[in-house]
């Protein structure tokens, strides 16, 4: 059995690892188009920001360890074409520019997302996005440089707000530049955002919410930002508005996707072309609550569902439970996250749902370092049900968070977390939790 898997990133190298290990014989090809497998990305607003200062920390596993279990890792090996029909791949040497033709039994797709890039009339040297190695490596040393004081990063997403604290531990004077009237919209609800967006104003961070680029001035170098509202001088600018997923190779197959080009998959990971699968970045995942093929372009999915993959080559037929999209972000000072649905999603998908919006502490008032913690559950009005939660404060936050993910997995109710049988000492928590408050609460 011949076994191609193209990406070797996070969903690939899980894929190819599995399978591996399960089928020791079969033949295991990974062709990646750069010469960085098995990388955290996650990771790049820390190096970014001199949190540590060696990139190869974002290195999961060494391609020797990879190579050493006999998978035959391809590297600056980009795959331009797929035929399904006669399961035939065109390839292109990175390098030499030779291209090339292989065959498969099964094929993976794991080829990742790219960053959004808007059209531009020419290239800027102080502009990049943060999205792979290359991109890390290029900002890092930009933003090192004392003359790059004022940065302008656009998106107000993820990695736009993390490149925050990389930029703010440097010293900069930092404008952020949103389309949305909030960070995070699609993330968290306003309840939440609006503590965020006060850390971030209260720590000097300029935020242009509700604002659209119209163009930049400079030449070789972007001296100004103008949006529909302001004129902002920049010394270095960042692109986050966004990722796309990876598959415009794939023009020439009538594999199901999204509008967005994110590939349709199942419970196991199949596409609908027989005997090609797909997992992470490039590829939908399933919704725990209400089964949609959704886009969410997150690390832990894309592992998880990387590893099933992998068994399902090997002929287990193993499924995937789904996800709740959990994520989680530190705002400078603070931390927060979220689980589930948002009371948005829920009212767009005709749900009859209620909220429950409270603060309270983290731990006793005479053990150094209480804190607020706000918690929000949206949750079935009639069954009372949890269907989502978030949570932000300045400590013990994003774990309480998980506690709520399990919850909605377990299809908990609301009296049920009232009463959850949760840990207390002093230095952690109250004898009532905030998540036993927010559940009580929340008739």
């Amino acid at each position: 059995m011949r076994v191609i898997i193209i990406g070797g990133v996070a969903a690939g190298m899980s894929a190819a690892a599995k399978l591996k290990r399960i089928k020791p014989d079969y033949q295991v090809v990974v062709y990646e188009k750069t010469d960085i497998v098995s990388f955290g990305a996650c990771g790049l607003p820390y190096f970014v920001g001199g949190f540590f200062d060696d990139s190869n920390m974002m290195i999961a596993r060494d391609k020797s360890k990879f190579i050493e279990s006999g998978i035959d890792l391809k590297t600056f090996k980009e795959v331009i074409d797929v035929n399904i029909d006669n399961k035939k791949l065109t390839i292109k040497d990175s390098i030499s520019g030779e291209i090339f033709e292989d065959t498969y039994d099964k094929l993976m797709i794991a080829t990742g997302a790219s960053s959004i890039m808007p059209s531009l009339d020419k290239s800027y040297n102080n502009l990049t996005t943060l999205k792979d190695m290359s991109d890390g490596i290029k900002l890092k040393e930009l933003m090192s440089k004392d003359e790059n004081r004022n940065i302008v990063i656009i998106g107000s997403g993820f990695i736009g707000i993390e490149t925050i604290e990389a930029a703010k531990k440097l010293g900069k004077n930092i404008h952020l530049i949103g389309r949305s009237d909030r960070i995070l919209s699609k993330v968290f609800d306003k309840e939440i955002t609006d503590l965020l967006e006060e850390e971030l104003i209260k720590n000097n961070i300029h935020l242009h919410l509700n604002e659209t680029v119209q163009k930049y001035i400079g030449e070789d170098k972007i001296e100004k930002v103008i949006t529909n509202k302001n004129e902002i001088s920049a010394d270095l600018v960042i692109i986050a508005i966004g990722v796309k997923p990876n598959t415009s190779f794939l023009k020439n197959t009538n594999i199901q996707m999204l509008p967005n080009g994110a590939i349709i998959v199942d419970e196991c990971g199949r596409t609908s072309a027989k005997d090609v699968y797909a997992a992470g970045d490039c590829a939908t995942i399933k919704n725990i609550i209400t089964n949609e093929d959704i886009y969410a372009p997150l690390a832990t999915g894309a592992n998880k569902l990387g590893r099933i993959v992998g068994e399902n080559l090997a002929g287990i037929n193993s499924t995937f439970p789904g996800s709740l999209a959990s994520s989680c972000i530190k705002v400078l000072n603070m931390e927060a996250a979220a689980t589930g649905l948002t009371e948005e999603k829920a009212k767009s998908l005709n749900i009859n749902y209620k909220t429950a919006f409270i603060s309270n502490f983290n731990q006793t008032h005479y053990y150094p370092g209480r804190e607020k913690v706000y918690v929000k559950l949206v949750y079935h009005a009639d069954t009372k049900v949890l269907l989502g939660g978030q949570v932000a404060g300045y400590k013990d936050a994003v774990q309480r968070a998980n506690v709520l993910a399990a919850a909605i997995t377990a299809k908990m109710t609301t009296e049920q977390l009232g009463m959850l049988d949760l840990c207390y000492a002093p230095p952690f928590a109250t004898t009532w939790d905030v998540l036993n408050i927010a559940g009580n609460v929340s008739k």
